[in-house]
């Protein structure tokens, strides 16, 4: 276990090197920072954060900077979350209000979050695996021919034709309209089949074709729409921070194209917890050079899809967890009000 006053000189060691990009030195320590100790102390302390793996020395500097290891040291036990401003905060409600569907949703927390946090920022859809049904409905186009209407609690709506068997009039449909959503309203997509295997058997034989073939769609719909899609923007900020990676900042762009990768990575964020993953803790060889901060959001205490940012490791954590989780929780109050 490292001392408290060693603690303060790693929180010291980060705060300057993320601030001002440069090594950071005992001297500059000790005249920007309160530590109460003489430079003498302060370079014994650095030498013992460096022998424990939690600072190192660039070739070309005097300096020293945080490793992979001292960033999780700081985010685990000396970061807080830092909350926004009042005004930031009515910023990203007056943003996010304006969003006219569940697409405008996700690019405009796409584009906030890239802002907020000059960061790449990633948003996941709404998982449909873990939407439920708010309503189906079903329009009638033609004599045999229809419209169903598939809008889950997250406000995603899907739209298919239906090509029924024979003639279905709009008695029928007002009652089939009705015994579909007493069954699947409020449920979960994966407990739907089950929900509606025998609903056919309940209408007359001459209707049984029509009702099938509206259920049929009904289920090819949800198996479609559980498809995992997100969206990314802010890739430019990167550009910003080409000395952070240590060759190229190619690899990084490859990686941030491969949606399988991405998705893999916010994944792992729980539910509904803040994840950090710095450096050399991400799994992909492209992303070992960056941190992502992720977190889970949701229309109520599930979360239904993760967002985040990727950055360089000398990122600014406790801004960019704030303005993380600040965007998830009015992206979920958005759902639960849609």
């Amino acid at each position: 276990m490292l001392s408290e006053r060693r603690l303060q000189v790693l929180r010291a060691i980060v705060q300057d090197y993320v601030g001002t990009e440069e090594p950071v030195g005992s001297k500059a320590l000790t005249e920007r920072h309160n530590l109460r100790v003489s430079p003498a102390t302060v370079r014994n302390d650095m030498a013992a954060l460096e022998e424990e793996g939690y600072i190192a020395q660039p070739h070309t500097s005097a300096g020293r900077v945080p490793t992979d290891k001292g960033y999780r040291l700081f985010v685990d036990k000396l970061a807080g979350v830092k909350p926004l401003s009042s005004p930031e905060r009515r910023a990203i409600q007056n943003f996010l209000d304006g969003a006219v569907d569940l697409d405008d949703v996700v690019g405009r927390t796409v584009r906030l979050l890239a802002q907020l946090t000059r960061q790449v920022a990633v948003v996941q859809y709404p998982s449909l695996t873990r939407s439920t049904v708010r309503h189906v409905e079903l329009l009638s186009l033609a004599p045999a021919r229809l419209m169903l209407v598939l809008i889950t609690d997250t406000g995603r709506v899907e739209q298919r034709m239906v090509d029924c068997p024979a003639p279905f009039g709009e008695s029928s449909l007002a009652d089939l309209r009705a015994r579909l959503n007493s069954r699947v309203v409020g449920e979960r997509f994966t407990e739907v089949p089950q929900l509606v295997q025998d609903l056919p058997e309940s209408f007359d034989a001459e209707d049984r074709g029509t009702v099938s073939s509206v259920l049929s769609t009904l289920l090819e719909t949800l198996v479609e729409e559980t498809e995992e899609r997100l969206m990314i923007g802010g890739t430019a900020n990167l550009t910003r921070f080409g000395q952070d990676f240590p060759l190229t900042i190619r690899p990084v762009l490859e990686a941030l194209e491969e949606q399988v990768v991405l998705l893999k990575l916010l994944g792992e964020a729980k539910d509904p917890g803040m994840m950090v993953r710095i450096g050399h803790e991400n799994a992909h060889e492209g992303l070992t050079s960056t941190s992502v901060v992720a977190v889970g959001y949701g229309s109520g205490d599930e979360a239904v899809a993760k967002l985040g940012v990727v950055g360089p490791t000398r990122m600014d954590y406790p801004g960019t967890m704030g303005a993380v989780r600040a965007v998830a929780r009015y992206v979920g109050q958005i759902l639960a009000e849609n």
